[in-house]
């Protein structure tokens, strides 16, 4: 019997790509998202749907699944904590569990720069950041608070510094270290990044952990 999934911010630039490669590996896919009828447009009749905002979202909702991805995006970056209330929502929902599998979509910030700093501590020095600092400040913390959480069945993928959406690359995986290309690019592909979960869901090799990919 295929896996259930439900896919959180179905309709963003990550959870479109994951919703999409999902259906073509023939899972039972389930959209969770504000708007429907937007989704509908994108998916049409081929998954199912379930309108709700993320923070209204209950237990009861969720355990039938067999993995839940937070692909939720908030598109005001004022709101970017909003990750971490989603992670920590969703945490606390399925302690001491093992299923619902949860697969977090995180930010690059929290990666390693291999100069004994994180890439985060790189962004905060470009004066041009202030405009969108906030989303890989939060999405620090949220793996940083993920990274402490054991009693979980949990695991988390960081892009590369520019995350776009596009087709499925051959891909390029690490651990908790920004990755680069042999064109010292260090890019990820949205259908990359969705080819890479779903082959984690399918054959799990990871627990309680973080990885990162790229488009080699």
């Amino acid at each position: 019997m295929a896996k259930t999934i439900g896919i959180i911010g179905a309709t963003g630039i990550a959870g479109k790509a994951i919703t999409k490669e999902a259906i073509l590996k023939g899972f039972n896919v389930t959209a969770i998202v504000r708007n429907k009828n937007k989704a509908i447009a994108i998916f049409g009749q081929a998954i199912n749907y379930l309108e709700k905002d993320a923070f209204d979202l209950e237990k009861d909702q969720l355990e039938k699944f067999d993995v839940i991805i937070d692909a939720f995006s908030p598109s005001d970056l004022k709101l970017a904590y909003r990750h971490i209330d989603l992670a920590t929502r969703l945490i606390s929902f399925f302690r001491e569990t093992t299923r619902p599998r949860l697969v977090f979509i995180l930010g690059a910030g929290s990666l390693k720069n291999g100069k004994g700093e994180h890439v985060l501590d790189d962004l905060e020095k470009n004066p041009q950041a202030q405009s969108w600092i906030e989303a890989p400040k939060q999405q620090f913390k949220e793996f940083d608070f993920l990274s402490q959480t054991e009693n979980v069945n949990w695991v988390g993928i960081s892009p590369g510094l520019i995350f776009k959406a596009g087709e499925a690359q051959s891909p390029k995986i690490g651990t908790d270290t920004l990755l680069y290309s042999e064109n010292h690019k260090s890019e990820t592909s949205s259908g990359t990044l969705a080819k890479v979960i779903l082959e984690e869901i399918e054959t799990p090799t990871r627990e309680n952990e973080r990885f990162t990919v790229i488009d080699a």
